[in-house]
């Protein structure tokens, strides 16, 4: 059995990650998503162990101290991270997708060089801004803590194997599912 590639999708919050990581999972059955541990509560319609595990900082805590966490990050005055385990079992079936943000995108990149790294950039500021107040589910102080971390992320692009620009969601996804055909081909 053939080891699955990774490959690892960030972008500032409001991008459009969600929807574009849907369109691609739709598109591809040889592709699985690892699902994120968090400290955050769930927002409508998500479910623990499919969106997220939602876990209490303890608890989170206690993963990064067991040596349970391929890479974590904290902002936005919340934990975000990666449980190995589960990775590593996907991994064995299938290509598998983390979203990420830019410091753990660099962490699993370190452990993991085969890695793929593809960062989704917005339009331009104003549209992500547009996105984030649309979304309803938001403070106004969250939208600003967003947007400043979005700049400094937006920074980060450079240091990815792909830049993709989320113009519209279904040519992000068919820009993201060209990389990832392209790569899994490779050996």
């Amino acid at each position: 059995m053939s080891k699955g590639k990774l490959f690892v999708l960030s972008g500032a919050s409001g991008v459009g990650k969600s929807t574009v990581l849907a369109k691609v999972m739709q598109a591809r059955d040889d592709l699985c998503f690892s699902v994120s541990a968090t400290t955050r509560a769930p927002r409508a319609g998500e479910k623990d162990g499919v969106h997220y595990y939602f876990v209490s900082v303890d608890a989170f805590q206690d993963m990064i101290a067991n040596d349970e966490m391929l890479e974590y990050d904290f902002h936005n005055e919340t934990f975000y991270g990666t449980p190995k385990k589960q990775l590593a079992e996907k991994l064995l079936e299938k290509n598998v997708v983390l979203d990420v943000e830019p410091v753990g995108a660099f962490n699993v990149k370190a452990a993991c060089p085969d890695a793929t790294l593809i960062f989704v950039m917005p339009p331009d500021v104003e549209e992500l801004e547009r996105r984030l107040r649309g979304r309803g589910d938001t403070s106004p102080e969250q939208i600003e803590l967003r947007l400043e971390r979005a700049k400094w992320e937006m920074e980060q692009r450079f240091g990815y194997d792909y830049i993709v620009v989320n113009q519209d969601a279904d040519a992000c996804a068919q820009e993201i599912l060209n990389i990832m055909a392209e790569k899994a081909d490779e050996e």
